[in-house]
């Protein structure tokens, strides 16, 4: 190969898998080190004498297949110093130049089993940076939203062409009920980029709540050329979205754009997303005005902010609870992650008799006085279970206590937490033994459920029977398809 041709060479490869130039010449260079110091490995130990009963004899081999013999043991590789190869190949006119010592080399003179082992490098090191490259690209644009063409399908999974590359979008990322078929043309964002050995996986997904919001951008301009601002977004794919929508400028009205004339942008969205609901919501930064906005289209009375806990309450008549709560949880769990904060739905009814059963608790906690009781329900706390949250150096702060007693106030409240809980849970079989199991609190929260009945709910007189967010299947919640 005259130097043309290598240039020639180079800037195809450079043009087509995107692998720097630079790097393509350092490649071929380090590939004709490693086949001179072959050659000067297999040259030794051809050349070294072989002693045999009758005389010493020297053999001298004038070529060695690399492939099939490793250098004998003979021969010390590190006789054979880095320094003595040199191998240059001028960037301009791709003339190579290569010499061990002093001794000039040319490629007849390396033969054709180190030039073979030359070559397995090279295309090594190609593979090795067109890897890089690919990783590089496509880690630098997660969260943002492809198109590709489906290849073909594996128990459910399928994995889509991106062009040049291939990506998976797994069963788990794809919307409950939808089904694909080869030869589709899909959208999803990248969800992961990781290399498995010297290839790079990429994962894509249609679950992930940044797919809704690349549709927005995509489809409404105004998101586009920021005029709108999407603040934030909470998704169950395949039933259920809320997206918070901001405008900078007041002559634009931010939920209104959204939807489009007669709804048309928000349904080139909702039919992407296989008929799933999605609700509008006019983003505040008052978490007093903007937790009634997420819970729409339930009418909300009141709002309580507890901060220490990441906590709201708030408080609706009756005949909204349900369409509040919606159906097993969905609107109240969405309306949540949208301003991360937890929310409790109670009635005025239901939050008297959670303070009333939390005064109670609260009064069997060592060292407590009534004024402590009172403080821990003005912040919010209305459970054993709040206050096993806090650490006994916030608690002492919080009461005045040293951080002796603060420590058995909260073993105090971890082991009666446990009892709640485990006598919550041996009702629970009962109530399933008999084949009629009650329904649990009203107050919907991730990761807190309040117990019915307790040895501490003697305390109390009898309380309401209580709802829960599925008790009655969201009945009232409105069919429509984007609030206000």
């Amino acid at each position: 190969m005259n130097g043309q041709d290598l240039i020639r060479g180079v800037d195809l490869l450079n043009r087509e898998k995107q692998i720097p130039r630079e790097l393509i010449f350092t490649s071929i260079e380090k590939a004709l080190r490693l086949a001179i110091t072959k050659w000067q490995i297999a040259t030794q130990a051809a050349a070294k004498p072989k002693k045999t009963k009758k005389k010493e004899k020297v053999e001298v081999a004038p070529e060695v297949d690399l492939l099939s013999a490793a250098p004998a043991p003979e021969v010390d590789p590190d006789e054979i110093k880095e320094e003595d190869i040199h191998v240059n190949i001028d960037r301009q006119s791709g003339v190579i130049t290569a010499r061990y010592k002093d001794e000039i080399l040319s490629p007849e003179t390396v033969g054709r089993i180190a030039a073979q082992s030359a070559k397995q490098l090279m295309i090594q090191n190609f593979r090795e940076a067109e890897s890089e490259q690919v990783f590089n690209e496509y880690n630098a644009q997660k969260g943002d939203e492809l198109q590709g063409v489906v290849t073909r399908l594996d128990k459910g999974a399928a994995t889509i062409s991106l062009g040049k590359v291939e990506a998976l979008l797994p069963r788990s990322e794809q919307i409950p009920g939808e089904t694909h078929h080869v030869g589709e043309r899909v959208k999803a964002v990248i969800l992961e980029v990781r290399r498995v050995g010297h290839r790079v996986r990429i994962v894509l997904s249609r679950t992930h709540p940044d797919f809704v919001r690349r549709l927005f951008e995509n489809e409404i301009p105004e998101i586009g050329d920021r005029t709108i601002e999407i603040k934030a977004v909470s998704r169950e794919a395949g039933y259920r979205s809320k997206v918070a929508v901001t405008s900078i400028d007041t002559k634009v009205d931010c939920v209104g754009a959204c939807v489009g004339v007669r709804g048309s942008r928000i349904k080139n969205i909702v039919d992407e997303l296989g008929g799933e609901r999605i609700d509008i919501v006019r983003w505040n930064d008052s978490l007093q005005v903007l937790i009634p906005y997420a819970l729409q289209p339930a009418v909300v009375e009141e709002v309580f902010l507890y901060p220490k806990l990441g906590r709201a309450i708030v408080l609706v008549k009756d005949d909204q609870l349900s369409l509040a709560i919606g159906r097993r949880g969905q609107n109240v769990r969405l309306a949540s992650k949208l301003v991360g904060w937890d929310i409790d739905i109670m009635t005025h009814d239901e939050l008297n008799v959670v303070i009333e059963k939390a005064e109670g608790w609260f009064s069997l906690l060592p060292n407590v006085t009534a004024e402590m009781v009172e403080g821990f329900i003005e912040d919010g706390f209305l459970s054993y279970e709040d206050i096993t949250f806090m650490e006994p150096s916030q608690l002492a702060e919080m009461t005045g206590l040293t951080e002796g007693q603060a420590e058995d106030l909260v073993a105090f409240a971890e082991e009666a937490a446990e009892q709640v809980e485990r006598e919550k849970l041996t009702q629970q079989e009962i109530a399933t033994s008999e084949g009629t199991e009650e329904e649990d609190s009203t107050s919907i929260r991730a990761s807190v459920s309040k117990p019915k009945q307790s040895e501490f709910d003697s305390l109390f007189a009898d309380s309401p029977k209580e709802k829960t967010a599925g008790g009655e299947e969201g009945a009232q919640e409105s069919p429509g398809a984007v609030q206000e």
